[in-house]
Order: C-alpha cells, then structure tokens, then sequence
C-alpha cells in the first residue's frame, strides 16, 4: 500500500525589541541567569502588565508579509498551565481572536537539477497569534535550574494548515519563512538562541484517503536541516509500524538530530483543557487601516520576489538568484555594486560575489557586512576586466588581496605588476607551436576527437606569458595551431 504524509508545523518567532511584551525590562540573550527580570517577569503582588507597540507592530507587520486578514480588534487570554518556567502558572496569549488569520508562505521544491529552478507553491497558514515567551529550565545531573531571562520575550506563534507533504516541502517553509521575518526586521531567526523553534504535526494515510490519520508532534527539532530529517524519519517510522500490522498512537516524540532516532515523551489522550479566559489587566487592541497603511509602506521586497525581478531587470540565471535572494545584506551588496559596475555587468558582478565573495567569506568565518571589500571594489574590479586592463586570471589574484586588505583593485593591479600588457601576436604563436612540440601525447589526443587535450598547452602558454596572455586568445590560437599540424 502507497502512504501519503500530512505535516502541519507550529513555529514560535522570537519578535525583536527592546524591552519584553508587557514590562519595560530588556529583551537580550547571553546576559547572566535572572538579571532580565521585574516584579511584572516574576509575577510579585500587584505588578501589571502593560502593552509593547513595537510587539504589536512586528506581528500586524509579518501578517501583512504573509498577506494575513489582520483583526480589526483582538484581545489577550490567559492561557493556564502549571510548570516552573511560568511565574504567574498562566501564559498571556491570544485564544479566540489572534491577531493575524489565514495567509501563505511560497516555498520553492527542489528542481530536477541544482540549478533548475523547481515547483512554486504556498503553504495556507491558519493563524498568527502573539505571546509572551517563558523561562528556560537548565537541566544538570541532580537538579533543574529556571532562568526567566527569557520570559516575557515577544513570541509569535505562526500555525500552517497540514498542508505539507514532504519533509523537503517542511524544509522549504521553514526557509521561506525565515528570510520574510529577517527581511521585515522582525526577528534574526536564530535557531541557536532560540529565537525560531518549530514542532512539527506528521501523520501518514493510505494514498487517495481524504481523512487524515493519527498524528503524533516532533519536538526539539532545533535547526531547520533537524526539522527536516527529523520528520523524513517520523514518515519511515509511522509507515513502517503500519505496515507491521500496529497502530500509530497520538503521542510527543524527541528528535535527536545527532543520532537520527526518536522517543516517546509523553501521550496525548485528548486536548490539553488550558482554561482561556480573556485577561483582566489587559485592554483589546483595536487595528484602523491608517496604523496598517503605515506599516505597509515599511514592507520590504520579499526574496522570490527579488529574485524575479533580478531575473527580469539584470537577466541573472537562476544559478545566481538562488544565492543571491536569500541573504537580504549580500542582495543589498550585489544591488549596490551591479549599480556602480554599470548597465550589462550584472552577471559577472554576481559571478564574483557568488564565486569569489561567498568563497572568501566562508573561508575566513565572516559575514558579508564584515567584509573589507566593499560593492565598489567588486564594480571597479569588473569594469577593469571587461576594459581588458586587467586578464581574468590576474584579477582572481586581486580580488583575495582586495578581500584580506581592503585595497582598491587599481591600487593591487599597479603595486603587484598586473595590468595586463599581452605580449603581441608573434610572441603568443610562438608560445603555442613550443608548447605544442613538447606534448606529443596531448596533440595526438586532441587529434583523436579529445578535445579537453588542449587544455594540455595552455598552461605552458602562460607560463610563459607571466599570466598576462589573454585566454580567449591563447585558446584560439591554439585551436588554429593544432588544426593546421
């Protein structure tokens, strides 16, 4: 029998402020165990909450990337539960009436090839409500330790329909909807500082059934690659227990990523009764279109829409875009030197920044606003190229030296001796008939339909060249050499 995977994802973004969502103490990560902390964080007599905008901007701000119905009034819950990273033994929520429904994030599947551009699709959200975060237990050896540096952080809880089907579409959301956060400046999204976390809903049922199956939740999925592989093993383990004959039980699973495995945290029987009644302390909110209309002007361009429009406007191939997009300061860094470079240069400014850029950037553990070389040396750099004074080889050279100084490519060419003075024609054929005299092997391949054989003579030519022999040129005389011989 044939099985099909329904995954619905639950994913809590940490909004980036200042202060927490009803006190004035700061919001941060790193600081010492409790020091972010108030008689509101504590729950001490008589502390009252009071509204953060900035929270409530940020969330009516995604709903908005996300094209969300935003509420024209929305209220707080209290969301009851007993468990030591809550002082107050509630949460404050929204239950009936979130801030954001509906809405869809666009994800891209993978292509038939890497650099094919796959199937576009949206994943339907249900609903985007805010929240305020919890505390964070530190379990040692012989005793669990509460920090509540972290409680009353802004937290948004974006809830997707099941409307995924692969852990590659779960991947693709995730990813998705992670760049439209950090784009809007609504939160970094690290994983590692808990500032994006995901539980996962998997079921599986017979192909062609429209009724879903019993669904068991996948938590401590923390990192997106874990997301993924941790619901591709769920989708194994369910089909594999039903095709024995078993049962899948409603339960909480722990995905270790590191292992790869799966165990049973606790069973799910029925529905946790949270007692949600509207919170006292707190008035509704009410949304007009005027507040709406001016976060609408702070919207950015969303990647897939970038990227359509760098395909469009700069006729960049979808190998350049597909890096490009997803990291907003390297587009910003690519837009910026493509500007400066001039009309017609944008792929090869994209060329150096995908190839060269990224490459350098990696090696030395750096971001792209850390590096010392800046748009307008990659713009210079290209311009030089293309106006022959500087070969292409030479200018690989530059750019590590622009990379690891800072310096203007003009200001390395002139120093090192790189500005390109190819030697004349006469030279250059010389070159190529001593290169090809000294490799009998070579040309009898390239004679025998080999052609990467003249591959062979090329680097005796610019050895001899000192580098500064053009490559269109050598190659094309050799091809007339060896034609000839």
């Amino acid at each position: 029998m044939n099985y099909e995977a329904v995954i619905g994802l639950e994913v809590h973004v940490q909004v980036r402020t200042n202060s927490k969502i009803f006190t004035r103490v700061a919001a941060g990560y790193g600081h010492a165990e409790n020091t972010l902390t108030d008689p509101v964080i504590l729950a001490l007599p008589g502390a009252l909450p009071v509204m953060n905008k900035a929270a409530l901007d940020a969330i009516i701000k995604a709903g908005l990337l996300l094209g969300c119905e935003i509420a024209p009034v929305c209220k707080w819950d209290r969301k009851h539960y007993f468990y030591p990273d809550s002082p107050k033994n509630y949460q404050i929520s929204q239950y009936d009436q979130p801030m954001c429904r509906g809405g869809a994030v666009e994800i891209e599947l993978p292509g038939p090839a890497r650099n094919v551009m796959g199937e576009h699709k949206k994943i339907p959200l249900t609903r985007i409500h805010l929240e305020e975060d919890v505390g964070k237990l530190n379990h040692g050896a012989a005793e669990s330790l509460v920090d509540y540096n972290r409680a009353g952080t802004p937290l948004m809880e974006i809830v997707s329909e099941p409307a995924m089907h692969t852990a590659e579409e779960a991947f693709a959301f995730l990813t998705s909807l992670r760049a439209t956060m950090v784009y809007g400046g609504i939160s970094d999204c690290d994983m590692e500082k808990g500032q994006l976390r995901c539980d996962a809903n998997i079921s599986v049922r017979p192909t062609g059934q429209t009724t879903l199956g019993t669904k068991v939740e996948l938590k401590n999925l923390n990192s997106i690659s874990f997301v993924r592989d941790g619901i591709a093993h769920e989708i194994k383990r369910q089909i594999a227990l039903l095709e024995r004959g078993g049962t899948v039980e409603q339960e909480t699973r722990d995905y270790d990523g590191q292992t790869g495995l799966s165990q049973s945290l606790r069973s799910k029987e029925m529905a946790h009764d949270y007692r949600y009644f509207p919170d006292p302390d707190l008035m509704p909110v009410k949304v007009d279109e005027a507040w709406k209309a001016r976060l609408r002007a702070e919207c950015p361009e969303l990647p897939f829409e970038k990227q359509r429009r760098f395909a469009a406007s700069h006729q960049l191939p979808y190998t350049l875009t597909s890096v490009l997009v997803w990291d907003k300061a390297l587009a910003d860094y690519f837009e910026e030197a493509a500007s400066l470079a001039g009309p017609g240069r944008a792929q090869a400014v994209g060329n150096w920044i995908v190839n060269d850029l990224l490459r350098e950037l990696g090696g030395a553990k750096l971001e792209v606003g850390q590096a010392k070389v800046r748009p307008a040396h990659v713009a210079a750099l290209v311009q030089l190229v293309e106006a022959g004074t500087v070969l292409a080889n030479a200018a690989k050279e530059i750019f590590i030296e622009m990379f690891a100084t800072g310096e203007t490519p003009e200001a390395i060419a002139g120093r090192r001796g790189l500005n390109a003075a190819p030697a004349d024609a006469g030279e250059l054929e010389l070159w190529c008939r001593d290169a090809i005299a000294a490799n009998a092997k070579a040309l009898a391949e390239f004679k025998a339909g080999k052609d990467s054989a003249i591959n062979a003579f090329k680097g005796p030519v610019m050895k001899a060249a000192k580098g500064k022999a053009d490559p269109k040129l050598v190659d094309s005389t050799l091809r007339r050499l060896l034609a000839a011989s």
